[in-house]
């Protein structure tokens, strides 16, 4: 615990001081936009800027750690700690300057998450867990929400930037939305995460995610009583990310198994 609330103490300004600058690179032209895997998957150069810098900084004070980070930071330390980072999370809500990109750290050791931190520039929010320790909001305890039924359930999801796989999650989602009570897609997986442990959110439930899109906001939501999960069993992986409040957890994945959602 101890050491998890260290990470975290120096992990947090850290990522504040990068969604700072982020939210301050609205006010101008913009950046610069190049795309990754698809047109759709976009990447800028402040993406590269603020995985440097939050790199740099955090092995400043801890030059033994590894680091794993979406532009390219692969590190294999030698402290069993290991920092998994999303410079910007929901890079295309960045670029179009919607609020629902973040920046997103967690602190793993030995491969688990110990720690997080989830920075919304453009609401003010931060979102903040140890592990064992509760999760927070700008330092206030929350928890997720108690809703009565899946019918009654608000639910996030994501989808690939793929066009062939993201028309087949459409199709996944068709079969669900009749199900539950309404459906939201953000566009950021760490914000969707954290919204669970707010409880804003009921639920969210994604596939084809990469550690640093879940690493944080899992133990997040996690902290504030969400259960998070692959949908048919185990740790969250690419496979699937299932987050939701115990009560409802069981029905929503059965029914997520029922409508095909890991099988594209």
């Amino acid at each position: 615990m101890t050491l998890a609330r260290d990470l975290l103490a120096l992990a947090e300004p850290i990522a504040r001081d990068v969604g700072d600058h982020l939210r301050r690179s609205l006010a101008g032209a913009g950046p610069a936009i190049t795309s990754k895997s698809t047109p759709t998957d976009l990447v800028t150069e402040l993406d590269v800027w603020a995985e440097q810098h939050l790199v740099e900084r955090l092995l400043a004070q801890r030059p033994d750690d590894g680091v794993l980070g979406e532009e390219g930071a692969d590190r294999t330390g030698t402290s069993g700690v290991t920092w998994c980072i999303d410079p910007i999370d929901g890079t295309v809500n960045f670029v179009h300057r919607l609020p629902g990109f973040n920046v997103s750290v967690a602190a793993l050791v030995d491969g688990r998450a110990v720690a997080g931190v989830v920075v919304s520039p453009l609401t003010g929010d931060t979102f903040t867990a140890v592990r064992d320790g509760g999760a927070h909001l700008d330092g206030t305890p929350i928890r997720c929400a108690t809703p009565a039924s899946l019918a009654r359930a608000v639910v996030g999801t994501g989808f690939a930037y793929d066009p062939a796989r993201r028309t087949a999650q459409a199709e996944v989602l068709a079969r669900v939305i009749g199900r539950i009570a309404d459906v939201r897609r953000l566009g950021a997986a760490a914000t969707d995460l954290c919204l669970v442990a707010a409880g804003r959110l009921d639920a969210y439930w994604e596939v084809g995610l990469n550690p640093w899109d879940h690493a944080a906001g899992a133990l997040i939501a996690e902290e504030a009583g969400a259960r998070v999960g692959a949908i048919s069993g185990g740790p969250p992986s690419e496979r699937s990310v299932l987050a939701a409040p115990p009560a409802i957890w069981d029905a929503l994945a059965a029914l997520l198994v029922e409508a095909g959602a890991e099988a594209v």
